[in-house]
């Protein structure tokens, strides 16, 4: 008998046509655990006309839903409707996304993580290529008014640093993306990097608890390197095992017989149409291993 998938892949569908984001009422972490809750409560049918697998009976027998999927080797988790992709040309739209490598994950995964996540988004958008990817590592942090976060970083921290940036090169060179960008790096950890890397990142997304106080010395060097300065009010991690676990054993959540729960990534798009400013198309798609019990 065919096992069931030790891994499991969960999208959110667009929160925009589902009305179930409250702009900037709620966090990144809030949004995502809030839209997976309600696709769960909803247990959508399965799709018609898809190509997937179908279920095999050792994942009947683990009491998983039948509307639960099985896509590239993974137990797939679908959103509450079916993905229309963008309602005008591709050109109208400035398509941004953001992957987030979770704590306790292998570096030598990040590779094949990055490209799957990407993946996922390409095909749920109908698009072959995005404008900007930005990336945000574990656990590092940002705080305009805490200069001892931004520390010499150390040799090791580099190194994982640079073999991810090498994956973000290859796809931007294949097209998929047109700008790298990076996440909560001040400038000990921008002049680490920056000599390393053949494409310069052209973003620095960084958590400013004010949304107003950016370093002097940050904003010279980005200047200096022609670095976008932008910021956020994402969470470091932003999809913590124990906030999964609370979500898989609440009622009728067909997920309750999950055993160890290890988030591996969680990625966030947003189309946005250009001329009016409007964003069309948002979601996230959050990957997990798991046990069964």
């Amino acid at each position: 008998m065919t096992p069931v998938p030790s891994t499991a892949v969960f999208s959110t569908g667009n929160i925009i046509t589902t009305g179930r984001t409250i702009a900037t009422l709620e966090k990144s972490n809030q949004e995502l655990i809030n839209s997976l809750r309600q696709n769960l409560k909803e247990a959508p049918e399965p799709r018609r006309n898809q190509k997937i697998d179908s279920l095999s009976s050792p994942t009947a027998q683990a009491g998983i839903a039948p509307w639960v999927q099985q896509k590239n080797g993974y137990l797939y988790i679908p959103g509450p409707t079916e993905p229309a992709g963008l309602s005008e040309e591709r050109s109208e739209y400035d398509i941004t996304v953001k992957l987030f490598y979770l704590p306790g994950v292998p570096v030598s995964d990040r590779c094949n993580h990055t490209r799957a996540a990407l993946d996922y988004v390409l095909e749920e958008l109908h698009v072959t290529s995005i404008d900007l990817l930005i990336v945000s590592f574990p656990n590092i942090s940002f705080d305009a008014e805490d200069l001892s976060l931004n520390k010499e970083p150390s040799d090791e921290e580099v190194d994982e640093w640079i073999q991810t940036y090498r994956t973000l090169e290859s796809l931007h060179s294949s097209g998929k993306i047109m700008r790298i960008g990076l996440a909560e790096f001040g400038v000990p950890r921008l002049s680490k990097i920056l000599p390393n890397t053949r494409i310069k990142p052209s973003v620095d997304q960084i958590n400013v608890r004010d949304c107003c106080v950016v370093p002097k010395p940050l904003i010279h060097f980005a200047k200096e390197h022609k670095i976008e300065l932008l910021t956020h009010n994402d969470c470091t991690n932003i999809l913590p095992s124990s906030s999964l676990q609370h979500l898989f054993q609440e009622d009728s959540t067909p997920f309750a017989n999950f055993g160890r729960i290890d988030p591996q990534w969680v990625i966030k798009y947003t189309a946005v149409i250009q001329d009016r400013g409007v964003v069309e198309n948002k979601g996230y798609f959050a990957n997990i291993k798991i046990e069964l019990e």
